[in-house]
């Protein structure tokens, strides 16, 4: 039977945080777990890609010339599992989801760039987007999701809140991504509002990325709780049928 692969910082922190969400939303198959320092592993018997939250991304990945934020800590050897790992599934046509750190390294290893620290790009409060912790999830903001897209689809909701831990997000989109989730009330006359979701251009590839932390979510009632809930539940459809 394929598996789900989960690729994290430490796995004991996945097995806490974001397994309970995929077996809620009806995986009962395999779960392997990826960790800096471990084989890359073969995909073929991989129905589902899921990267997990953690430490930031090396700019090196998206630009030679500019050296890493103050602020950032950057994790260069899960840059160095994950880049050739979303690769690989992007070209087996896996369904990938990415969550915060996910989201990010899922743009820039289709491409893409990221902002290396909010506060200062958008000259706003360092708080603003550093809100709660995994045991205690703060739905701190808003997310518009653009009408006509597949995440909205998927989710029911043009609007709803959500909690929010990152101080790094996604400046240009990766060509084969577009934006589809922005926080409105954090917005750059030059770059526009922050983003907070992506999915693949082409609709035949199920890959999303989410700025945010539905793992967190699961468990709460209203529209925060059944967004993270029917993100997870249409990961596992997806995984599932890739398995037919």
């Amino acid at each position: 039977m394929s598996s789900i692969l989960v690729s994290c910082k430490n796995k004991s922190g996945a097995e806490k945080h974001y397994l309970p969400a995929v077996k809620a939303a009806g995986w009962t198959g395999p779960i392997l777990l990826v960790a800096p320092g471990d084989p890359l592993p073969d995909l073929a018997d991989v129905a589902g890609l899921l990267l997990t939250g953690g430490d930031d991304i090396h700019p090196r990945h998206w630009d030679e010339a500019e050296n890493v934020h103050p602020r950032a800590e950057v994790d260069g050897d899960r840059d160095a599992i994950e880049i050739p790992l979303i690769r690989a599934a992007w070209g087996r046509n896996l369904p990938i989801l990415g969550i915060c750190r996910g989201e990010q390294i899922l743009n820039v290893a289709l491409g893409g760039s990221l902002i290396q620290d909010i506060p200062e790009h958008f000259s706003c409060e360092a708080t603003r987007h550093r809100h709660g912790t995994a045991e205690v999830p703060d739905t701190h903001h808003r997310v518009q999701l653009a009408p006509g897209s597949r995440l909205r689809a998927l989710l029911g909701e043009d609007v709803f809140l959500v909690n929010s831990r990152h101080h790094q997000a996604v400046k240009r989109v990766a060509l084969p991504l577009v934006a589809v989730g922005w926080h409105l009330d954090t917005v750059d006359p030059g770059t526009g509002p922050l983003i907070e979701a992506v999915e693949a251009a082409d609709p035949s590839h199920w890959i999303f990325g989410v700025q945010w932390h539905p793992e967190n979510l699961v468990t709460l009632k209203g529209p925060a709780g059944d967004a993270a809930r029917d993100l997870f539940a249409a990961f596992v459809q997806a995984t599932k049928r890739g398995q037919d």
